[in-house]
């Protein structure tokens, strides 16, 4: 018998540890993220994301990352514009010892007021030379990847920021000449929307002959689960904040496998690519 263990007997009566070993070997290896490692940002009042990322990435060699920024639950440009000043302190809540293929910032209407290169520069405050994407800059490469040019747009949003969001989308070269929302400003409201109702309203925007295909915007509404029926349904290309902004950090990472049943997008690379 070990001496360990005999040095233990004596103290069994006592408190019922019989076995107690120290120094156990082990060897290291790659670590969870083989194959790619994501860090993300996510709303402090987001209650979709984690589950559309988990749906939507590889079962294993891709390591997700996440941290909290505090954002207020109404959604107007005067709220969405102060999580600027929280990206840096968000970002530094990432794990340094895990070496990041790309940062997302995970809120689409922040993107744009903030600004898509601002939060870029944000995010390599702390994270010097980092690939940073979000979901405005990850809707355009898959817009992209999918030959969309023009875009049926659909939000949660109310009038105010729907204007703007699709102002910038425009000024961004993007053509919408069909737009559907559910008219809520409250985050908690728009995560407990329906993913049948979401695909209905998919479905019914989409059906325009003046769009191409559909983009949801909003990491709150629930789409990456439902996207290839309705893609299958509508025979258009359809993608969401999630969906894109997960793709588009898969690939900016270097994740370039195609990925079964998570839609059209997930078996595309980057354009020019």
């Amino acid at each position: 018998m070990d001496q360990d263990i005999l040095e233990l007997k004596g103290a069994a009566d006592r408190d019922g540890l019989l076995v107690d070993r120290e120094n156990m070997e082990f060897e290291t290896d790659g670590g969870i993220g083989t194959k790619a490692a994501l860090g993300l940002l996510v709303l402090e009042t987001d209650q979709t994301i984690e589950d559309e990322f988990r749906f939507l990435l590889p079962e294993s060699g891709v390591a997700l990352y996440g941290a909290r920024l505090h954002n207020d639950a109404k959604i107007t440009p005067e709220t969405l514009a102060e999580m600027e000043a929280r990206l840096v302190p968000t970002v530094n809540l990432l794990p340094v010892a895990v070496e990041l293929g790309v940062i997302g910032f995970a809120c689409t209407s922040g993107a744009l007021v903030i600004g898509e290169q601002k939060v870029a520069e944000r995010v390599r405050e702390a994270r010097a030379g980092m690939r940073v994407t979000d979901p405005v800059t990850a809707a355009r490469a898959a817009l992209d990847a999918l030959g969309v040019k023009r875009i049926a747009l659909l939000t949660p949003y109310v009038r105010r920021i729907n204007e703007s969001l699709r102002a910038a989308f425009r000024a961004r070269g993007m053509e919408i000449p069909v737009m559907g929302s559910f008219n809520q400003d409250d985050d908690n409201v728009v995560a407990r929307i329906a993913a049948r109702s979401i695909g209905d309203a998919v479905l019914r925007l989409g059906a325009s002959d003046a769009c191409d295909g559909v983009f949801v915007s909003c990491t709150s509404l629930r789409v990456a689960r439902i996207v290839e029926e309705v893609e299958a349904k509508l025979g258009k290309p359809v993608t969401s904040s999630n969906h894109a902004l997960a793709w588009h950090m898969l690939r900016l990472a270097g994740y370039a496998a195609p990925l079964e049943g998570r839609g059209r997008l997930f078996q595309r690379g980057l354009a020019g690519s």
